[in-house]
């Protein structure tokens, strides 16, 4: 039986803007963010200290090294800290320990820095992990529908680590190229201005070389990102369908199709790494001239006495320390935008709606009434579309009263499976109204309708557990017990193969239950559903893998094991449904026939057509596809 949702096309891969990526930054961070100012405060303090060290040696020419020089008010006041012009010329330990107790303090003040970013990036990148997994958990069918899972899994890993590693590095690095600028700029302009304005020459023109290569790369690394997500996703999918790849011969074709991939991931790297390089060897020459204006034009003012060695000493290793950071700010504000373009794409799925129940104070209706009798089911009028695409459901009304059995049947793409989704708040109809114990659905929480119902999909989905923990996914924790395990297996006619594995029900499947076959994943997903004694089953096309003994077995078990429940099967074969309560059958999203099997045997139409059809196929092996009825 073939889906019949539609999946719509995904849109461009968003190209951030500076201002969406720091919004987004910002907002991500949360309380952490007087984290983050605590370590821009330490970075303040450890920049001050390190600047104050080579005021010490600088004060130490001009006061006891050159007593010529004129010395300035920072010297004199550095030197009578340090006990004097006398004291310090005696003891010149004194400095030299001076300056190893203010880079212990910078060192202190770096830790405290790293301590506050790296914990509050840790804090961050785990609290957007979580918000982002407990929102996609909660996303709407038709979003999901549009969005591969591989990308899914980049945003959720790859993307946060590329946050966590920005606030924790790269943000703080920013921050601290910037006081190492900004914290000398008036030491600098007292001592000399002329040498202060010619150490700082160069720098404007590298932050709007900076900021110019910002801009042009900024749109490259959304476009190494989404070429990577869909690398990603193209690994997904394949490893996912490696049997239907090896059965059809198609390893050639979905090599290339990785390779193509692959080469656009490759192609938008060597694009940055191009950007890179003409931005590094740019930087590297600007940094090198201002080094060379510094050095020269100082050597000039102290070969004419406008300037003391001191001062040439501070302003040499000032802009030593001064002009690499800074060089280091263009790699980081270069390279952050992979990080803004990793939080645009964080942001733009937590942007998006979450499926919300219009009436949350209806929950108690449904909800304490979970066990009890079946369920009483009203489609009156429904319609549903994908979009706008054309109606896969038109005018569809019907009822099932608590504890009998509805039977769907129909072609594929009639609209069976979006009956089965719109009960269970997959998609909300699009004109109609469903009732349920005469409630609106729409008034009714999804978590509770959901509750209620055991669910067995036409793909069922089995975890990489034990066979046990599979057929309690449903129940809270502790909520079985072996013998309703066992009772659960036994009607969906399992437990006999159960056992005669070697681990019995602590077996391990494969991922989605490849270890095991069609019928058996199908009867397995079925005992999961009965574990749970649903108000309401839905078995959608739940028996077409297993033969007409076994399927003959199960809906046995259901009727004499299972009293007063409401059952909706859909199915192709109409064994399956021939003792229904009731019956329609679904044409083109409408309902062309209803009645019990006897009548619509009776009637001249598609029912009695398939029915001819299947009763003269082999009774034992598979009945014949519904698509035959049209040939």
């Amino acid at each position: 039986m073939t889906d019949d949702s539609t999946r719509p096309n995904q849109g461009e891969p968003p190209q951030p803007s500076p201002r969406e990526g720091l919004r987004a930054v910002w907002r991500l961070a949360g309380h952490e963010r007087w984290a983050f100012a605590g370590a821009m405060v330490a970075l303040v303090g450890s920049a001050a200290l390190l600047y104050a060290a080579p005021l010490v040696p600088k004060s130490v020419f001009d006061l006891v090294l050159d007593p010529a020089a004129e010395p300035s008010a920072i010297s004199r006041a550095i030197v009578g800290w340090m006990g004097g012009t006398e004291r310090v010329r005696e003891a010149l330990w004194i400095p030299a320990l001076a300056m190893i107790a203010l880079a212990v303090l910078s060192g202190v003040a770096i830790h405290l820095k790293t301590r506050f970013a790296t914990g509050a990036a840790e804090r961050v990148a785990r609290r957007t992990r979580d918000r982002m997994y407990d929102h996609v958990q909660r996303l709407p069918c038709s979003t999901l529908d549009g969005i591969p899972s591989g990308d899914l899994v980049q945003r959720c890993t790859s993307d946060i680590e590329t946050l966590r590693m920005f606030l924790a590095n790269q943000a703080t690095e920013i921050g601290r190229s910037v006081l190492m600028l900004l914290v000398p700029l008036p030491i600098m302009l007292s001592l000399d201005w002329r040498m202060a304005l010619a150490s700082i020459v160069c720098i404007p023109a590298m932050l709007w070389f900076t900021a110019v290569y910002f801009r042009r790369m900024g749109p490259n690394f959304g476009i190494k990102e989404a070429a990577e997500a869909k690398m990603t996703a193209n690994v997904q999918e394949n490893l996912t369908g490696i049997r239907t790849v090896r059965a059809f011969g198609r390893a050639d074709f979905e090599n290339e199709r990785f390779a193509a991939s692959s080469a656009a991931f490759r192609d938008a790297d060597r694009t940055l790494f191009r950007h890179y390089a003409n931005f590094w060897s740019a930087s590297d020459l600007l940094c090198f001239l201002q080094m060379v204006i510094v050095v020269s034009l100082g050597a000039v003012f102290v070969s004419r006495g406008s300037m003391s060695a001191g001062s040439y000493f501070y302003f040499l290793t000032v802009v030593g320390m001064f002009i690499w950071p800074v060089r280091m700010l263009g790699r980081m504000v270069v390279e952050s935008g992979k990080a803004l373009a990793a939080v645009v794409r964080l942001d733009e799925i937590l942007a998006k709606p979450e499926e919300r129940d219009l009436d949350p104070a209806a929950a108690d209706a449904l909800a304490l009434a979970t066990e009890g009798d079946g369920l009483a089911i009203r489609f009156d009028g429904v319609s549903f579309a994908h979009g706008a695409g054309p109606k896969v459901l038109d005018g569809v009304s019907f009822e099932v009263e608590p504890g009998e059995t509805l039977g769907v049947v129909g072609p594929s793409g009639a609209g069976k499976t979006t009956v089965v989704q719109l009960l269970l708040r997959f998609h909300e109809p699009t004109a109609g109204a469903i009732q349920v114990d005469g409630m609106p659905l729409a008034r009714i929480p999804r978590a509770a309708i959901r509750t209620a119902t055991g669910t067995v999909l036409q793909q069922p989905f089995l975890y990489s557990k034990k066979l046990r923990e599979n057929i309690v996914a449903g129940l809270a924790a502790g909520a079985a017990h072996d013998a309703g395990i066992e009772q659960a297996t036994q009607t969906a006619c399992i437990h006999e193969s159960i056992v005669g594995f070697p681990e019995g029900y602590d077996t391990v499947v494969g991922e989605k239950g490849l270890t095991l076959s069609g019928g058996q994943r199908q009867r397995v997903a079925i005992a999961r559903a009965l574990v749970r004694a649903p108000r309401l089953l839905i078995l959608d096309d739940a028996l077409s893998a297993v033969d007409m003994h076994t399927e003959t077995s199960i809906l046995e078990g259901l009727r004499s094991r299972v009293a007063g429940q409401t059952r909706i099967i859909v199915s192709h074969r109409l064994s399956a449904v021939m003792d229904a309560d009731r019956i329609i059958v679904l044409e083109d999203g409408r309902i062309t026939q209803r009645g019990t099997h006897a009548e619509l045997v009776a009637q001249r139409g598609l029912y009695a057509t398939l029915w001819r059809i299947q009763t003269e196929s082999d009774p034992e092996g598979d009945a014949a596809p519904m698509e035959a009825a049209h040939v």
